[in-house]
């Protein structure tokens, strides 16, 4: 058979005489037709899948994500890898080499396609077009994963569970469930983490970087799905909604939060008083109330003890005051990660607890919970001036004072004596002090003829002459007591 790169016509009027055999297309250059011959000559298929390969190391390659087989080993930290490229990239790990720099800015990375992706965000260029919607992408890489979500094949399944995942990487980065691996170490601290994403996260709480901004207020987040949550409070977006009524929510924790309000099913049931839960974290919550839990975990510095390991190390780092959390934007520092995790937000404003039944957020879920207690307690204390109700009896008396104008100031006195010799002009005041005048007669009668503010008259020594009966009300049984 020919070489179809040979019979290909070498004039064209259009400026590409490489004309592909198999198909219509021409080019203008020799290797690109090459690259083209690829798509139909791929003689080297996969036993395990329907992949087909030009070169005889790619199938090889390919192999090793269904066998499992790494030969590629790490010299430093022992990893695996299936591939030479991929142990080469790791490498830069340890040596910290950062060949791909950014000719925008001071940026550089270690690997190519961090740094093809960085690029993007200065040009905003997005050249990979989908042909079954309208989506756009910077890399190739990223349309390839946004088309198995047309095509619904996922090649790659987990051994361990019945998960399967459209491309290799998901299935890598889903077995670390099962293996407990953590590859992504902090070198500022002794946190490790499961995915760079996370990994990325977190190091921003040390530099305090937070690059993604948001366009009507500006305020600076150092997730990007911390913005997407925020940018609904300007959008009113509420993406969201409950399938089984008509309500939708900004948040996604909001509508599992929400779902459990219809759902009638409580699988977890406590062994010692037979409560059940719709949640497991509910029935383990529930289990710490029974003192009957064998708890085998005991401190070594005092008499407590738990009946679990993590419950014990937090203890223990309570006791040695350690506080490994510190806060990038202030000098506080938390024993727990999810302490300075509602710390941050003081900062940043974020208030990520949004209310089912009204649109009020808060910032810490107790708080949230602590207004949810508004729309389910009914208002018992009704005003008998107007038609308004209250759920607190105090808030009630407040209330009632924009009906009367009475502020219920009382002046109590402990020991009622005679002051300058017995002289009964000078008295100590007891009374109620209103802030209506109820007659003309009275207008001299105010805080000026008094010498005195309202908050000072508590123990006050006052000159009889200058009280006035409608604004003091002064008990002359006690006055009388008080000369004998």
């Amino acid at each position: 058979m020919a070489n179809p790169a040979e019979s290909t016509v070498m004039t064209n009027i259009d400026g590409k005489p490489y004309k592909c055999s198999y198909c219509d297309k021409s080019y203008s250059h020799n290797s690109i037709l090459l690259n083209h011959l690829r798509n139909h000559l791929q003689p080297y298929q996969c036993n395990y899948c329907d992949n087909t390969y030009l070169h005889i190391n790619s199938l090889m390659s390919h192999l090793r994500t269904h066998t499992g087989e790494k030969p590629y080993q790490c010299n430093h930290c022992g990893k695996s890898f299936s591939e030479n490229s991929s142990l080469r990239r790791h490498m830069r790990t340890h040596t910290g080499e950062k060949p791909y720099k950014c000719r925008e800015c001071d940026k550089a990375f270690s690997q190519k396609g961090q740094h093809l992706r960085h690029i993007q965000t200065h040009t905003g260029e997005k050249p990979y077009h989908c042909s079954q919607c309208d989506k756009t992408y910077s890399q190739n890489t990223d349309l390839l994963s946004h088309l198995m979500t047309h095509s619904g094949k996922k090649p790659y399944q987990c051994k361990h569970c019945d998960k399967s995942y459209a491309h290799n990487r998901g299935l890598i980065s889903h077995q670390r469930t099962h293996t407990g691996e953590k590859p992504y170490k902090c070198t500022l601290c002794d946190n490790s983490y499961s995915h760079n994403r996370h990994f990325v996260a977190h190091l921003r709480t040390h530099t305090g970087e937070s690059p993604y901004q948001c366009s009507h207020c500006g305020k600076s987040f150092s997730e990007s799905g911390n913005l997407k949550n925020h940018l609904r409070i300007h959008t009113g977006e509420r993406p969201y909604q409950c399938t089984q009524c008509d309500k939708d929510f900004s948040q996604k924790i909001n509508l599992i939060n929400h779902l459990s309000t219809h759902t009638v099913e409580r699988p977890y049931q406590c062994t010692y008083c037979n409560k059940t839960f719709s949640l497991n974290k509910y029935l383990v919550s529930h289990l710490r109330t029974h003192s009957s839990v064998e708890k085998l975990y005991q401190c070594s510095h005092c008499d407590k003890a738990f009946s679990q390991n993590s419950l014990l190390k937090l203890h223990l780092m309570r006791y040695n005051g350690e506080k490994p959390h510190e806060c990038s934007k202030c000098d506080k520092a938390f024993s727990r990660k999810n302490e300075l995790t509602r710390h941050l937000r003081s900062h940043t404003g974020e208030k990520p607890y949004q209310c089912s039944q009204c649109d009020k957020t808060f910032a810490h879920r107790s708080n949230l919970i602590r207004h949810l207690g508004t729309h389910i307690r009914k208002k018992t204390h009704q005003c008998s001036k107007c038609d308004k109700k209250f759920l607190l009896k105090g808030k009630l008396k407040r209330h009632l004072k924009t009906h009367t104008g009475v502020n219920s100031y009382k002046y109590r006195v402990k020991n009622t004596k005679l002051v300058q010799n017995g002289d009964p002009k000078y008295i100590l005041i007891e009374g109620q002090i209103n802030n209506e005048k109820s007659d003309t007669e009275h207008d001299h009668c105010n805080d000026n003829k008094l010498g005195v503010k309202k908050e000072q008259l508590n123990g006050a020594v006052i000159n009889k002459d200058d009280l006035c009966d409608t604004k003091v009300d002064v008990k002359e049984e006690k006055l009388d007591s008080a000369r004998k």
